[in-house]
C-alpha cells in the first residue's frame, strides 16, 4: 500500500535535499539547513515541519531550536514503497512490449 503523505512529503526536491543534508550531518537546525540550502530559516522549518508530519525526519529540543534527524526504518519503508511500485511498472511495460510485439507479428504475416 502506498503512503500518500510520506510520497507527498519525499515528492519536493527540496525536502529530498534536506534529507539528503540531514544524512549527510548526522541531522541539523533549521538553522543550519538555512545556511547550506538556498531557502530561508522559515521555508526550512515549513519543510521540516512536512517531513516531520510523514515520520521522515524526528525533532527534539536542542536550546531554543530542534535539531531533526532522519528516520531511517520510514525511509526505508519509502524505499520498499518504491521497489514495489517499480516492479508493477515493470510487469506493465513488460506487457505492453509484448502486445506491441504480437501486433507488429502480425502485420508482418
Amino acid at each position: 500500500m502506498i503512503d500518500d503523505e510520506l510520497w507527498s512529503a519525499i515528492g519536493d526536491p527540496m525536502r529530498r535535499r534536506m534529507l539528503d543534508q540531514l544524512l549527510a550531518d548526522g541531522g541539523g537546525t533549521a538553522t543550519t539547513l538555512s545556511g547550506r540550502l538556498p531557502v530561508t530559516r522559515q521555508a526550512v522549518a515549513k519543510h521540516l515541519a512536512v517531513l516531520d508530519r510523514a515520520g521522515l525526519v524526528h525533532g527534539t529540543p536542542a536550546g531554543r531550536e530542534r535539531r531533526y534527524t532522519v528516520d531511517e526504518s520510514q525511509l526505508a519503508r519509502a524505499v520498499a514503497q518504491m521497489a514495489t511500485v517499480s516492479e508493477t511498472w515493470d510487469r506493465r511495460l513488460q506487457r505492453i512490449k509484448r502486445i506491441a510485439e504480437t501486433i507488429q507479428r502480425s502485420r508482418e504475416t
